[in-house]
């Protein structure tokens, strides 16, 4: 993979340039000499936010028809206020 870096003048003036250099790895675009841009693959971008689950997916459990769970049944008993 390689790392290509780039200036916002350069993305500018030449971004077919920089698409086509995205097939070999991230195209860093830099203002005032700090990156502050990245240009990737669509499918670079797929693999890398695919790895990662957000909340809500964690929450969902598609699988859980197959867990058995019973859980004991709670117990609540009134009990007057201590005032003392």
């Amino acid at each position: 993979m390689t790392i290509t870096t780039i200036s916002s003048r350069q993305f500018n003036q030449r971004a077919s340039e920089a698409k086509r250099a995205t097939n070999n790895g991230p195209v860093f675009i830099t203002d005032r000499g700090r990156p502050a841009h990245v240009l990737m693959t669509f499918e670079d971008y797929q693999r890398l936010t695919k790895q990662r689950r957000n909340i809500a997916d964690a929450l969902a459990m598609p699988d859980i028809a197959g867990i058995e769970f019973d859980p004991p049944r709670a117990a609540i008993e009134i009990r007057p206020a201590d005032l003392s």
